[in-house]
């Protein structure tokens, strides 16, 4: 089987680690009061989601008397 080589077919590819602009690109606008708020409030929520979940979670998390409980009762019997 012969393996057929075509000449590069995208040689832009190939210039791009030679090409170099001297050009530099607009700075990114600024964000507007409403989107600053708006980032504030959305990371105001997730932080106010992760503090209510684990309030939440703690009875589940929390180390339970619960076994020792029904052995006093087993060995009452």
């Amino acid at each position: 089987m012969s393996v057929r080589r075509e000449s590069v077919p995208f040689a832009f590819v190939a210039e791009a680690d030679r090409f170099r602009s001297n050009v530099t690109p607009p700075p990114p606008p600024r964000p507007t009061p409403g989107q600053i708020a708006g980032r504030c409030l959305l990371g105001l929520t997730v932080v106010a989601g992760l503090v209510g979940s684990l309030i939440l979670g703690m009875p589940a998390l929390s180390a339970d008397d619960g076994p020792a409980q029904t052995s006093q009762a087993v060995q009452s019997r």
